[in-house]
């Protein structure tokens, strides 16, 4: 792969792991089309074992845009590679009662030729507030 789409694919991924939760937990926009900008329709989505497709990535903004109030996303290591990427990242969710959850996450992502993603498999773990 030559620098230029690795590059872009970096990028992209960034802007995954970054903008996509904002534009998902805290946007006006629909859900269903913010979605097919970051995956393909055929989406595998495992979180801590859990599968989610494209329905249920879909079904999940309803509540977090109801719950949450401020996101910051810290991202730590990212590393892409062909159509694989890898990152470690903290995300610190404002929530409606004004508590505050923090998650470490680790995410291995595999792109589709367009640049799409269409596996993740992520682990969380939850950073106890002091």
């Amino acid at each position: 792969m030559s620098a230029g789409p690795a590059v872009d694919l970096e990028e992209r991924f960034h802007a995954f792991l970054t903008r996509s939760p904002h534009e998902l937990g805290l946007g006006q926009g629909d859900p269903a089309e913010i979605i097919d900008r970051y995956y393909t329709p055929d989406i595998e989505y495992f979180n801590d074992g859990v599968r989610l497709d494209r329905d249920r990535l879909v079904a999940h903004v309803g509540p977090a845009r109801k719950n949450g109030r401020g996101l910051e996303i810290e991202v730590h290591d990212i590393l892409v590679r062909g159509d694989l990427a890898a990152a470690r990242y903290t995300l610190r969710a404002v929530m409606r009662k004004g508590n505050t959850v923090e998650m470490e996450i680790y995410l291995f992502a595999r792109f589709a030729p367009d640049g799409r993603i269409r596996r993740v498999d992520s682990i969380t773990r939850t950073i106890p507030q002091q």
